[in-house]
């Protein structure tokens, strides 16, 4: 068995990307979306953490969080999401398609892992946010992150982080960077 060493830094911000098992586009349907939102919206109550940004595309998602001083257990929170839109969508599952899954009981519309990096500076996190935002456009999915529905772009934009007409061309700030 792996021994992954995952970043644990209490009260930082961190970017994930999360992935659906065999890239399937389990997020092209708007109730799988609100699946997650709702497992979201139910962990941070349990368990606070700030979302600074976030785009959910038709098979994976990027988000970046902070967590609370003091806490660096995001792994827990990613396993309440995952289980709880799991068990929102049993129809989205397939039947476990190894016996490692079988002998877990685990569901195939996740990934089991995640990726996650630990934001180092300030530099680091504007990237890192252009990135999650300007996402949908490097997808071929909409000519502007603006366009997007399942994001925090527009959001972002209202609070004045961005021009109404950012992304349109790719940023410098994510020139180079593959995160998925």
């Amino acid at each position: 068995m792996s021994n992954y060493r995952r970043a644990r830094e209490p009260g930082a911000s961190y970017f994930f990307t999360v992935v659906t098992y065999g890239r399937r586009p389990v997020f092209e349907d708007p109730v799988a979306v609100n699946a997650l939102r709702t497992a979201m919206r139910q962990t941070m109550r349990r368990r606070p953490f700030v979302i600074d940004a976030i785009v959910v595309l038709p098979d994976h998602l990027h988000a970046i969080w902070t967590l609370p001083e003091g806490d660096a257990d995001y792994s827990t929170r990613w396993s309440i999401i995952k289980r709880s839109v799991s068990l929102q969508l049993p129809h989205a599952s397939r039947p476990p398609s190894t016996p490692s899954r079988t002998r877990r009981r685990e569901r195939t519309l996740w990934q089991r892992r995640y990726w996650e990096h630990l934001i180092r500076d300030e530099d680091d996190l504007r990237r890192h946010v252009d990135y999650v935002h300007y996402n949908p456009v490097r997808h071929g999915l909409v000519a502007s992150p603006a366009e997007w529905p399942h994001g925090s772009f527009r959001r972002a934009v209202a609070r004045g982080l961005y021009p109404v007409g950012w992304g349109r061309c790719e940023p410098a700030s994510v020139g180079g960077m593959m995160l998925e």
